[in-house]
């Protein structure tokens, strides 16, 4: 009996420290975060824009200010910021009492926000003092900032560990960081030595220990000794950074064309493709002649490049495609499990997918089976067991079943939460709990 109790206790606290996955999402003009195993709406629509959760927080915007909030909803740093990014190494830059202005480069006009950044703390304490013109989150213990248009570095004390005379710098990575000097590039170390020289035309961060380099407009790649290992033949846009290593392979560029090669320089995938996105599940996403399919990383096609639309990534297992304005999703060896037929199929979440078909919505499983039925008007997303549904001008609720748990008889119904849905019916507003049952303000 002892030992089953404790194993319950064990069980129990597992569950309670296992943290939700929540993924932020926008419905119609705000955004707010869902559940990305259930798809459940944990914290309510109600930002202007919402970033990804870091370091258990996440940074919000309201009526053009930035703060903080965790993963409750709380906001525990007040959205008073005029623009702050997300928290890395315990700290966050934020600029406060900021102002748009307008720069003219060459006839073109464009509004830049000026003003002072600092850096804050998970409390909102100002632990770094706002002076400086401009500020990148911390990598590997230092962060860039830039004063009277020089770069450099400071420790989290503060102190400026790197002189300010660069006319860039990027972040620090693998020990090392990019920077720029009277227009040539190369990479400092954190002691501020140039262990790369400053002669290159552009430079990229370290990744998997190999950097993208720029030289007679042509991209290489060297190492951390600033030896060639991949030769200055590439083409290369300079905003794009899906040509960093990871797992290995890195995307290059040449005459329009995109493949990716591994570390020693081999074309793995040929560079023969319209386009080539980034992997995801060891898959990456290709496009050829206007159609898209998907291949590995020995450059077998594994979902045909034979579709006009394919998803950036697999949810549970499946990938949307797109084929003469149909909708439906194969799996990772290419089999279309559920038929290339719907107007609209959105990314499955808890086994289950929303769709559309002739003006219709209702949820699928990984079969294609239609649990939900193809006959609503309008359908949300699953909270807390329920989902919201439209037919006939009136609102109601479905669970996961497809059964109807509330009547359609509501004039207006919003999604619950904490337990509770806030309604109206013949002009009166209230909320109700998952019974359906009317319950006092």
């Amino acid at each position: 009996m002892k030992t089953r109790l404790f194993i319950l206790l064990i069980i129990t606290a597992f569950m309670a420290c296992k943290e939700q996955e929540l993924t932020s999402t926008r419905e119609g003009a705000k955004c707010g975060y869902i559940d990305k195993t259930t798809g459940e709406v944990v914290i309510p629509f109600k930002y202007d824009d919402a970033k990804s959760f870091s370091e258990g927080l996440a940074r919000v915007q309201l009526n053009g200010k930035y703060g903080y909030i965790d993963k409750t909803g709380k906001e525990v740093i007040p959205l008073k910021y005029d623009y702050a990014e997300s928290f890395s190494e315990g700290l966050a830059p934020v600029l406060l009492n900021g102002k748009y202005v307008k720069v003219f480069s060459g006839i073109v006009a464009a509004n830049q926000l000026t003003g002072k950044w600092g850096f804050i703390d998970k409390t909102g304490k100002e632990v770094i003092p706002s002076i400086y013109d401009g500020a990148g989150s911390f990598s590997e213990g230092l962060a860039r900032v830039q004063l009277n248009g020089k770069y450099g570095y400071i420790d989290k004390t503060g102190k400026e560990v790197i002189p300010l005379k660069y006319d860039y710098a990027g972040s620090f990575s693998e020990g090392l960081a990019p920077v720029q000097l009277n227009d040539k590039w190369g990479f400092i170390d954190k002691t501020g030595k140039e262990v790369i020289p400053l002669k290159y035309d552009a430079a990229v961060s370290f990744s998997e220990g190999l950097a993208h380099v720029k030289l007679k407009k042509k991209w290489g790649y060297v190492n951390k000794t600033g030896k060639i290992v991949i030769p200055f033949k590439y083409d290369y846009e300079v905003y794009d950074y899906a040509k960093d290593f990871s797992e290995g392979l890195a995307r290059v560029q040449l005459n329009g064309k995109y493949g990716y090669v591994d570390k020693t320089g081999k074309e793995v995938i040929p560079v023969k493709y319209d386009w080539a996105g980034s992997f995801s599940e060891k898959l990456v996403r290709v496009e050829l002649n206007g159609k898209g399919g998907l291949v590995d990383k020995t450059g077998k096609e594994v979902i045909p490049v034979k579709y006009d639309n394919v998803g950036h990534f697999f949810s549970e297992g499946l990938v949307r495609v797109k084929l003469n304005n149909k909708w439906g999703f194969t799996d990772k060896t290419g089999k279309e499990v559920i038929p290339v037929k719907y107007d609209v199929a959105e990314n499955f979440s808890e086994g289950l997918v929303r769709v559309k078909l002739n003006s219709k919505y209702g949820y699928v499983d990984k079969t294609g089976k239609e649990v939900i039925p193809l006959k609503y008007d309008s359908i949300g997303s699953f909270s807390e067991g329920h989902v919201r549904v439209k037919l006939n001008s009136k609102y109601g609720y479905v669970d996961k079943t497809g059964k109807e748990v509330i009547p359609l008889k509501y004039d207006y119904a919003e999604n619950f939460s904490d337990g509770f849905a806030w309604v109206q019916l013949n002009g009166k507003s209230f909320f109700i709990d998952k019974t359906g049952k009317s319950v006092e303000d």
